[in-house]
């Protein structure tokens, strides 16, 4: 008879126990380093979480860390997306109406659909379209990192969600100081910057930083909006990996076959149970901030370790044709939601 060893196991799934916990801790500490950056000097947490973690590679090559940054870099980032879902609730679809609710969405569809006709035309793969269009549309590196977890793997797989991290959280930093000017420029009123703001900029913490620079009123209307776009994130998470499970599997350029993804990632499914209980109000206002601040870390420890996972170098073997796709991507969407809000006007 065999007895169940709970330490056994987690070796079994994850690799030796003192190298797990020896690479999360590494990964940890980065975390708090590129918080305290951020906080001090204003860079953004999740852009300096990245180039610190990639300054770390060295650990994920070899060495007694490896088990550990590999836990991060997918179970802990699994479950930082998963806790998002407490950040969500059926008041936030309401709150602004029909209208504004559905140019949202019809800004990430269009924005991923826009990412998969402009990779062709620049001849990148549809595993990158995807990547880029939905981090772009949806809610920057949280949203390529979930996407990254579905996706069939290849050979470019951590080089092409390092890109994107990078380039999503650059470009929204960028945006947060630019786009309030273009939006005061034109002469919108509070609601339509908030709209402005909260559908086209990437990242949560840039829409915060942006929408408040103009008013009170802005940034809570940038905020709200923001949080629909995060809304998205499970059914077009779901959606792909629906449609890959169904799909064959792909040779990568090594000859080696693409791994499927789960049926239903089961990160989507808690999502949607947060998402829920929240909605239902089951879930206090103080404990739905502790799980918000509590995916916070877990994403940011997380891009640290997926920095560790990759080199600077590989990172710049991506190629010219990326950077403008996903520059592109996000100047459609600018112009999208723009187009859209004077059309409502």
């Amino acid at each position: 008879m065999t007895t169940f060893s709970l330490k056994g196991w987690a070796e079994q799934q994850f690799g030796p126990i003192d190298g797990l916990v020896q690479g999360i801790a590494v990964a940890t500490v980065i975390g708090i380093c590129a918080q305290f950056l951020s906080e001090h000097y204003g860079a953004p947490a999740m852009l300096m979480a990245l180039l610190l973690g990639i300054a770390f590679h060295f650990l994920a090559e070899e060495g007694r860390c490896v088990s550990g940054i590999n836990f991060t870099a997918r179970t802990v980032l699994r479950m930082g997306v998963a806790l998002l879902g407490a950040r969500i609730s059926v008041e936030l679809l309401i709150g602004l109406g029909v209208e504004l609710i559905g140019l949202v969405v019809l800004g990430v569809v269009v924005t991923i659909l826009f990412a998969w006709v402009g990779a062709k035309f620049l001849g990148r793969g549809w595993r990158f379209a995807l990547l880029t269009g939905g981090s772009v549309a949806i809610c920057g590196a949280s949203a390529a990192m979930a996407i990254a977890a579905v996706l069939p793997k290849n050979e470019h797989s951590e080089r092409n969600l390092l890109f994107t991290v990078l380039s999503v959280t650059v470009l929204s930093t960028i945006a947060m100081i630019v786009y309030p000017i273009i939006a005061q420029t034109l002469g919108m009123d509070e609601q339509m910057i908030g709209v402005f703001l909260g559908g086209t900029i990437h990242d949560v913490a840039q829409v915060v930083g942006a929408g408040f620079s103009v008013s009170d009123a802005a940034g809570e209307t940038a905020t709200l909006v923001k949080l629909i776009r995060v809304s998205m994130l499970a059914p077009v998470v779901l959606l792909f990996a629906l449609m890959f499970r169904n799909m064959e599997s792909d040779a990568d350029e090594s000859g080696k076959p693409a791994v499927k993804p789960p049926l239903v990632p089961g990160f989507v499914i808690a999502f949607m149970v947060f998402a829920g209980l929240n909605s239902l109000g089951l879930i206090p206002a103080v404990v739905a901030s502790f799980l918000s601040e509590l995916s916070r870390w877990a994403l940011l420890i997380a891009i640290a370790a997926v920095g560790m996972k990759c080199s600077l170098k590989t990172i710049f073997d991506v190629g010219g044709q990326a950077i403008i796709l996903i520059v592109a991507e996000t100047v459609f969407l600018a112009l999208f939601i723009l187009g859209g809000l004077w059309y409502l006007k």
